[in-house]
Order: structure tokens, then C-alpha cells, then sequence
């Protein structure tokens, strides 16, 4: 009988590794295609982080566009994805090799805004005096 070697509530390997796949085409896909919808076309995007479910068979992928640090702009793109993700999932499903071109869920990316407010904290000459004392 196999040992299960996860930890319930992580992410398997298998999980992480289909996870970076599958970031890596949508980056590289989401970069050369021409889009139809207006509030895609021309933006930059950042694929910060993709989550697979146990099954491969869902991605919610974070995404935030480059150079706009609003959150109606992270709602914007991740909405716009979300319109196109049919027609992402076809192409993805040509570029990658998993079994299952998983379902994909674009989320607006919010930890760059935790970084800098942790940035910011870490500047206070309050907290820098007591990391370095």
C-alpha cells in the first residue's frame, strides 16, 4: 500500500510543478496574443502565482497588469481574463503537456500590496530601530 507524503491543507508536488507549467505558457501566451477585448489589448501582465486543485482539473491563476498598482485595475484585468478564459484554456491546452487542460479562474493579485505595506512598516524608524537594536 503507498504512504501518502502530503500535508493536508499544502499543495502536492504535483500540484506545484503543474501549477508552474502551466503559469509559465499562460505568461509567454498571454504576452504574444492579440486580443479582441479592448481592456486587454496592449496590457502587460504579471502571473504571480498559479494554484491547481488536487485533480488538475482547476487553476485559479493571480494575476496583476504591470504598471498599475489600483485595485480597480487588478479587478479590471482579472474580469477581462475571466471573459477570455475559454479561449485561453484552448491555446494553453496546445502549449502544455498535462493529461487535463485544467478550468481557469483569473483572481486579481493582491500580494504585492501586502510586500509594500510590509516594506513600508519595515521603513518606520520606529521598526528599524528595534529589528537592528
Amino acid at each position: 500500500m503507498a504512504r501518502k507524503t502530503s500535508t493536508p491543507g499544502l499543495p502536492s508536488q504535483r500540484q506545484l510543478r503543474a501549477g508552474e507549467i502551466i503559469r509559465h505558457a499562460l505568461a509567454e501566451l498571454i504576452a504574444r496574443e492579440d486580443f479582441r477585448d479592448p481592456e486587454l489589448a496592449g496590457v502587460l501582465v504579471t502571473v504571480g502565482e498559479v494554484r491547481c486543485s488536487p485533480d488538475l482539473k482547476r487553476a485559479n491563476i493571480f494575476v496583476t497588469p504591470l504598471g498599475d498598482d489600483t485595485e480597480e485595475g487588478r479587478q479590471k484585468l482579472a474580469a477581462a481574463l475571466n471573459r477570455a478564459s475559454a479561449f485561453l484554456r484552448g491555446r494553453l491546452g496546445r502549449e502544455i503537456e498535462l493529461k487535463f487542460t485544467p478550468e481557469l479562474h483569473f483572481i486579481a493579485d493582491k500580494s504585492y500590496d501586502e510586500a509594500t505595506a510590509i516594506d513600508r512598516l519595515l521603513a518606520d524608524p520606529r521598526v528599524r530601530r528595534d529589528v537592528e537594536g
